[in-house]
Order: C-alpha cells, then sequence, then structure tokens
C-alpha cells in the first residue's frame, strides 16, 4: 500500500462494522432494535442477531475475510482470539459461507487456560465469550489476510467474569444510573445516559531490532536490566516535540494509516522527552471502545514497528535513568444528547451542575485513593512512579488556582446567608458565580489527577497497562459518589440550597486531597502525611487495596465485582507480579553469568597479557594506570560475581516462600528486587570500563541515539 498518498476520509474505519455499515445493510426494523440494544440496553433478540449476524459475515467475506474471531481481553494483559472460518459443508460435498446469530452472540474457550485467580481448576475448563454490540466488529489486517474480530466479554461457567470488559460495561452503567439521578433531581429530564468517554495517550520506545535481538533483558521482560546512562541523555531538551527522523515519520505514517481502517482516530504524534521515545493520542471515544482501541494501538505499534526494523517497547521503564512510559487516561463525563458534565458552562445552573459533579469526584478519590492507586500498579510501573515527569505514588488532585479559589470561597460561604445574592461571594447557582473558562488551569506534570479544563488526566496509569482497569475503579468510586449526592438532594425540599450544602460539606471534608503543588518535592511527602494522604510506593503494598472491605463493598455494591471477583484479581495480579520479577531475576542471572562475567574475564585477561608483554620488553616503563584498571576490573568482577551468588540464593528464597501470596511478593519485592539493584549497580559499573568491542549488549547510546 502507498501510505505516503493515503487521504484519511477514504480509508477511515474501512475496516469496520460500524453504524454507517449497519444502517446500510440492515433492514430498518432490525436496525431500529439493536441500537436500542446498544444505546438502551435493550435484550438481543435471535431473530435480530441472526440477522447481523449474517449482514455482518457477508460484509467481512466481501472484504476478503475468510475466518472471524471472538475477540476478548482475559487477565492477563494482553487480548487473546481462536480463528473459525466461516466454512459449513453441505450435502452436496460443497461449502458455504455462515455464521450464525448463535455463533456470533457466544463462543466458548477453555477457561481453565487463563488466568483465574483460583476462581476456576484445571479440570473446569468450559468459559463463555459473548458478543459485546457495543463495540463495532473489525477486520484485523496480517500477512496472512483479514479476519474478522468481534468484541466479546469473557466469564466462566458459572458466570465469574473472566476479563476486563466486562467489569468495565457494568461500571459504566452504574455510573450513568447514578449521573441520571442527579441529573434528574437538577431538573434534566432530557438526558437518557451518561457515557464516561476515555482518551488514552499512548507512550511507547522504537528501538533497533538488530539491537533488540542482542539483548535477552529486552526480550524476556521488556525493559534493561543493565545498562549505563550514555554521556547524553535528555537534560539538552531537544527531542521532545523534535523534527521526526524520516525512518520515525515512515513507521508513524504506517501506522496512522493501519489504525484509522480500524476506526481508531489517531489524531497526535510526536517525539517524547526522552530520547527514541513517542506518544500517539486518539480522539476521546466511549469508555468502552477506547479501551479496546487502546488493545488495538498496543497491538498495532509492534506489528508496524516491525515493518520498519524497529521494536516498539511498551514497558513503563524500559531504560533507567530518563523519561518511562505512561498512558495518559483522560476520563469525563457525557450526556447522550452532547453535554460534558465537566465543563464549566457559559450559564449559573450549568455551573452549580459542573461544581456538584466536580465535588463527586473529589469525594470519591478521597475516599478510594488506595483503590485509585491498586488500578494502576504493576511491576513496571515501580519503576516509573515519581521522577521524570512521572507522577508521585500519592494520589492527590490538582484543580489549578481558580478553581481551587472558588471551593475555598465555596467553602467558608454560609449557604444560608440572604445576602448573598449582593455580596459578590460565590453561592452555587446565581449570578456572583464567575464563569469558568475552559482550559483555566495550569497543567502540573506531577500530579497524578489532573482537572485539565473539562476532563480529569489520571496521569499514573502505565503504558503497558489496560486502561480498563482504571476506568473500572473511576466509575465505580464516582457512582457511589453520586448516588450519595442523589440521595441527598431527592430528599431535599428546597434542591438548590441542598446543592449549596454538599458541594459545601465535600469540600470541607475532602479538601485534603487537593493539592497544587510539586508533587516531587520532599515536602510534600511530609506534608501528604500529615494530611492523612496514603503513600503506597510499590505494587505489593497497592494491590492489597482489593482486599479492603469498603473497597469490596462499593464494587459489590454496583454489581462491577462481586467479593470472588475482587479476591481473584488480587491473586492474579499479585501473582503477575511474582513471576515478572522472577522472570527478571532469572533473566538477569543469566545474563550475568553467561555474558558479561565472560566478557569481563576476556577484558581483564588482554590488559594482564599487556602488561606482560610491555614488562617483558626490560623497559622501564610507567604501567600504573594499566595496573589500576586491572585492579578496578578484577575487584568489581569478583563483587558481581558474588552478588549473581546472592541473587540466585535471594531468588530461591522467594520461589519456596509457602505461606501465602502476599508473603511471596513481599519476598520478591524486598530480597530478590534488593539484590537485583546490586548487581545491576556493579554491572553497570564494569559496563563504564569494559572496552566497547568486548562488551557484549548493545548500550544506551546504541539504543536511542543510532537510529537513522
Amino acid at each position: 500500500m502507498d501510505y505516503k498518498n493515503v487521504d484519511v476520509k477514504d480509508i477511515f474505519a474501512t475496516h469496520v462494522f460500524d453504524d454507517r455499515v449497519m444502517k446500510e445493510r440492515l433492514p430498518k426494523n432490525i436496525y431500529s432494535s439493536l441500537k436500542k440494544t446498544i444505546l438502551l440496553g435493550k435484550p438481543l433478540e435471535p431473530e435480530v442477531a441472526n440477522v447481523v449476524a449474517n449482514a455482518m459475515k457477508n460484509w467481512a467475506v466481501e472484504k476478503g475475510a475468510t475466518h472471524y474471531t471472538h475477540w476478548f481481553q482475559p487477565l492477563n494483559g494482553v487480548t487473546a482470539e481462536k480463528h473459525d472460518a466461516f466454512l459449513m459443508p453441505t450435502a452436496d460435498g460443497g461449502v458455504i459461507d455462515e455464521l450464525s446469530g448463535k455463533k456470533l452472540v457466544k463462543g466458548e474457550s477453555d477457561a481453565s487456560s487463563f488466568p483465574s485467580g483460583g476462581v476456576r481448576a484445571t479440570f473446569e475448563a468450559r468459559g463463555y465469550t459473548v458478543w459485546d454490540c457495543t463495540s463495532p466488529a473489525f477486520l484485523k489486517e496480517d500477512k496472512a489476510g483479514l479476519t474478522l474480530c468481534i468484541p466479546t466479554a469473557f466469564y466462566s461457567y458459572t458466570g465469574v467474569a473472566l476479563d476486563k470488559k466486562t467489569p468495565l460495561l457494568r461500571s459504566m452503567e452504574a455510573v450513568s444510573s447514578q449521573a441520571l439521578r442527579v441529573l434528574r433531581a437538577l431538573g434534566n429530564t432530557s438526558s437518557k445516559k451518561v457515557l464516561t468517554c476515555v482518551g488514552a495517550e499512548q507512550e511507547y520506545f522504537l528501538i533497533d531490532k538488530a539491537c533488540y535481538a542482542k539483548r535477552k533483558d529486552l526480550i524476556f521482560t521488556g525493559r534493561t536490566l543493565f545498562g549505563s546512562m550514555p554521556p547524553k541523555g535528555q537534560e539538552m531538551e531537544d527531542h521532545y516535540y523534535g523534527a521526526l527522523k524520516e525512518r520515525v515519520a515512515m513507521f508513524m505514517k504506517e501506522l496512522d494509516v493501519e489504525l484509522w481502517k480500524v476506526g481508531v482516530t489517531a489524531k497526535t504524534k510526536h517525539n517524547e522527552v526522552a530520547p527514541a521515545q513517542h506518544e500517539l493520542a486518539p480522539i476521546y471515544a466511549s469508555n468502552n471502545i477506547a479501551a479496546d482501541h487502546n488493545q488495538l494501538i498496543m497491538e498495532t505499534l509492534k506489528k508496524v514497528a516491525s515493518h520498519h526494523d524497529f521494536v516498539a517497547l511498551l514497558h513503563e521503564k524500559p531504560f533507567q535513568g530518563i523519561n518511562g512510559s505512561g498512558k495518559h487516561n483522560n476520563w469525563s463525563l457525557e450526556t447522550d444528547d452532547g453535554f460534558c458534565l465537566f465543563d464549566p458552562g457559559d450559564t449559573p445552573q450549568h455551573n452549580a451542575q459542573f461544581l456538584v459533579f466536580l465535588s463527586a469526584v473529589i469525594k470519591a478519590v478521597d475516599e478510594y485513593a488506595d483503590l485509585v492507586r491498586a488500578s494502576a500498579a504493576n511491576a513496571g510501573n515501580d519503576c516509573r512512579l515519581g521522577g521524570h515527569e512521572a507522577p508521585p505514588s500519592i494520589i492527590s488532585i490538582y484543580l489549578g488556582e481558580e478553581l481551587a479559589e472558588i471551593l475555598r470561597r465555596i467553602e467558608e460561604k454560609d449557604p444560608e446567608d440572604s445576602k448573598a445574592g449582593n455580596s459578590g461571594v460565590i453561592e452555587i447557582g446565581v449570578s456572583t458565580l464567575p464563569k469558568i473558562p475552559v482550559d483555566s488551569t495550569d497543567r502540573n506534570r506531577t500530579s497524578p489527577f489532573a482537572f485539565t479544563g473539562n476532563k480529569f488526566e489520571f496521569r499514573m496509569v502505565g503504558s503497558s497497562a489496560s486502561i480498563s482497569g482504571p476506568n473500572i475503579i473511576l466509575n465505580t468510586i464516582v457512582a457511589e459518589a453520586l448516588s450519595q449526592i442523589a440521595d441527598r438532594l431527592e430528599k431535599a425540599e428546597n434542591v438548590q440550597k441542598e446543592v449549596n450544602r454538599v458541594v459545601r460539606d465535600i469540600v470541607k471534608n475532602h479538601k485534603q486531597i487537593i493539592f497544587d503543588g510539586n508533587g516531587y518535592s520532599g515536602d510534600w511527602v511530609k506534608e501528604a502525611e500529615s494530611r492523612g494522604l496514603p503513600n503506597i510506593t510499590n505494587t505489593v503494598d497497592a494491590l492489597m487495596a482489593y482486599k479492603v472491605e469498603k473497597n469490596i463493598r462499593v464494587l459489590e455494591r454496583f454489581g462491577v465485582m462481586s467479593r470472588v471477583e475482587s479476591d481473584a484479581r488480587y491473586e492474579i495480579y499479585t501473582d503477575i507480579y511474582i513471576k515478572q520479577i522472577n522472570i527478571e531475576a532469572l533473566t538477569m542471572i543469566e545474563i550475568a553469568r553467561r555474558e558479561i562475567l565472560p566478557a569481563v574475564m576476556r577484558f581483564a585477561k588482554e590488559i594482564a597479557v599487556s602488561l606482560n608483554e610491555m614488562k617483558s620488553t626490560g623497559l622501564d616503563l610507567n604501567m600504573e594506570e594499566q595496573e589500576k584498571l586491572l585492579k578496578k576490573a578484577n575487584s568489581l568482577m569478583n563483587l558481581f560475581s558474588s552478588q549473581i551468588e546472592v541473587l540466585e540464593k535471594e531468588t530461591e528464597f522467594a520461589k519456596n516462600v509457602v505461606s501465602g501470596t502476599y508473603e511471596t511478593a513481599c519476598a520478591y519485592r524486598d530480597k530478590v528486587a534488593t539484590a537485583m539493584e546490586a548487581l545491576r549497580k556493579t554491572g553497570d559499573e564494569l559496563e563504564k570500563i569494559v572496552s566497547k568491542d568486548i562488551w557484549p549488549l548493545p548500550t544506551y547510546s546504541d539504543m536511542l541515539f543510532y537510529i537513522d
């Protein structure tokens, strides 16, 4: 395909069975019924499923597809698919293309082979994939051709959610129903649904495929376990928004086109802060579609990178000492008739509505800060959070000076003051309340949760993670806050006065979560502690939020996750952490023993041979520097060797911890990770002295600065 001469209007969503295609190919009554299911949650009738399945199959076959798959998102962090041909034998020995409504709606998979957290035993294998008609089917293209991908939920024989999509859909319904209660109490009778809208920015690194092939740490773990900083990092600030190198630009062009085909609104692309780091940002979409699209973005990044002899790295911290990669989750609420609930608006009554919903978020994030933190927890993020433009591990909300001042004045104002309308002091819903223009705040890049004009930017999410997890939590806890607000408004004799009290009470009780300063400051750590804000610095402790009773109850209350499903996620995510650190430790040991140690021995031998040869000349030569280098290499080599043994011992110890998942995870965090840090430090010192022709690994300089 000629990627240089592409008109986006000609190719956008050509591989998507979207509303335009359905309207064209489905009978009017079938289309109308399906839209009611998609928009209003009405049950899907079997006859509707049959007609849709046939139309979807015909469309896909006309495009060249021979197979379909139920495309789902199990709890291992990636997508899954099992391909079936449309082929169906006929009585006369021939075949026809077929996709029945039954096959469209429901598939079966081996549930025991996916993470379940103990919910399913190996001998209890049955699991189901169920069509999610709210996210359009699409055609995935590769060298083998086209495959029809049908987005589905995935759950066990007993109905337990084994995926990320099912709880996400539940959470979207929860926040919609509670937001509508608040809107009705405020006088809105037109909106029928509230959508969570998300735009997920995706950061990533590109390195040369040849370098990647020589780094077992990148192959097995996604990050460099050894590597000293080059003479230049990102301190010159010349890569951010810099001119794209031609090879990178060609990659990005193909990436855009491939994403546009499947309906992903890839809009923004640029160089990020660190060398070899880049970013892609789509336009907002409904939460569920945005989550599906982000999975497609990650898959397509890797596929297209290979076409240009690149490898795309999605790990949160592939290179120590420079920026890591995040996935800024821009989250907002919007009614089905097009009004953003976090837009301050142009009229007083809209301002009142805005401040009610703003207050709900403040209350939710403060009360469930530990759960918000857990939603962004993984081993890679432990390497990233707290520096190089990544937010700290303390959850706080940034509002900006203007909004913070408005809330301060609301808190200090007596809502019963009869002079309020003439005093110039803010009362919600009256003319003295100033308009708040969109983007009235600056950006605080150190804040994990920042209001940015008409949305909240959750900057803590890691680059490799699914955005479903964080949004499940945000949707659920905001639903809880809105539910409590709705309870008060629905019982109030005077809704306007109760609105005033609600916002004022929330500001008074939860203002400690609002922080507009420097999140990297050591003073903030002390201040946060004095405010009672949790500082959960690692994944092992963060994931314990899934075991906290109040968190289990809020997820249960709205039907987002049962107690069993919450427990399962704790077990699965903690087990993933354990396995990740174990793989890193074993990879580090292998590289250290089989690659670095032999190289250092060879280097030391060459110095020793050179010294002996110089001494054998009989000349009075000054060999002090050579002797110092040999001693340093020998000393570091001995230390390195002993540290390998320590890491081996600690890894073996952690493997054999039998007291429980948490205790095992603690052993990997406290013992294994500490031993890895020590080994890395010595290995990086060796890299600085061993000659480049002997050092066995591509260096940071090779990987970050030598892309043509």
